[in-house]
């Protein structure tokens, strides 16, 4: 199977949660009591589907046919007092980062950001009560038992957002992929053509003192991503997860700071929120550039943004944009 098809980052599924148990209506009958007393026992509870994170995972591939997720009903009630076994609840592991939501209202019903972090996403019925529930001073023998609760069903949305701490973003080809080979030991494809990374990519950036930070090449953008084009969406929706943003703009661009535009535009136009993260901006491939068109290239870059002229090839740069890197991901909170 091809690295591409390996990462899946977003399934539909049918989900439904268990049904509830009937409670029973009974009577106590035996050869010693004739007419006894209500001895209904209670359903047991519909099965529930849990959501657990597990940092072993790191897409959704093994869910790929996990269409129909149909958890087990509550046992019904039965005499003596005796109460239904409940039913088996189904377990769906997924990676870090993964949301769950309702397909027809768009809500997001579970997040997962944690390892063996559990959430009941979908409760099971609860079972229906025995009739000696119902027993009172007045009602000695009632003649009723609950039915037990139905499930929740639906159709689901399981996506993936990539959880790490810096996001490189950038044009298709603007050095994303060699220079997260650089920076950490990720081995992303690297070719000299527009998408070439068609999946995120991660890597540990080491530090120093044995500190490390999390980095994510993420596929091109495009301008249009935020309609959809290119890769859209599925690009756009991991970089909500990243605390800061780092825009790789080549050095041979035409237009420095129309790129940079048109990157924190297709941001904006996906999630207004996005501009609130901090951004850093590095003219890579500057090794091709002298002092005067450093100088030239400082000036169409906005003032309030910090920004690094750095070379994969000849590695110039990089220890001073770890630095930056580190530095402006842990800074105090203002």
């Amino acid at each position: 199977m091809s690295e591409r098809n390996n990462f899946i980052d977003y399934i539909r599924i049918f989900a439904r949660s268990g049904h509830g148990g009937a409670g029973v209506r009974h009577f106590m009958r035996n050869k010693l009591t004739a007419k006894g007393g209500p001895d209904g026992g209670d359903g047991g509870r519909g099965g529930h589907i849990i959501l657990r994170g597990s940092t072993q995972l790191w897409t959704l591939l093994h869910l790929r046919y996990f269409k129909n997720v149909l958890a087990d009903d509550g046992e019904n009630g039965s005499k003596n007092n005796c109460t239904g076994h409940d039913g088996k609840d189904i377990i769906i592991e997924v990676p870090l980062g993964t949301v769950a939501r309702n397909e027809e209202t768009g809500e997001q019903e579970a997040e997962i950001l944690e390892d063996g972090q559990e959430i009941i996403w979908m409760k099971g019925g609860r079972g229906g009560w025995g009739n000696s529930h119902f027993a009172t001073p007045t009602n000695q023998v009632p003649e009723y038992s609950q039915p037990g609760e139905p499930g929740v069903e639906g159709w689901k949305i399981i996506e993936l957002k990539v959880l790490a701490d810096v996001g490189l973003v950038g044009f298709p080809n603007a050095g994303k992929s060699t220079l997260l080979s650089v920076l950490t030991a990720a081995k992303p494809k690297i070719a000299n053509y527009a998408f070439t990374t068609l999946i995120p990519q991660l890597g540990m950036v080491e530090y120093r003192d044995r500190k490390s930070f999390c980095i994510a090449d993420l596929p091109g953008i495009i301008e249009g991503a935020a309609e959809g084009k290119g890769l859209g969406h599925r690009f756009l929706r991991h970089i909500e997860r990243n605390a800061l943003l780092l825009f790789l703009i080549p050095a041979d661009s035409a237009d420095h700071k129309k790129e940079f535009e048109i990157l924190v535009g297709e941001l904006e136009k996906y999630n207004p929120e996005m501009l609130q993260k901090d951004f850093i901006i590095a003219i890579s491939k500057s090794d091709m550039l002298d002092d005067e068109l450093k100088a030239a290239i400082e000036k169409e870059l906005p003032d309030h943004i910090p920004h690094i002229f750095i070379s994969s090839a000849t590695q110039t740069g990089l220890t001073e944009l770890k630095d930056l890197l580190w530095s402006t991901l842990n800074k105090p909170i203002a």
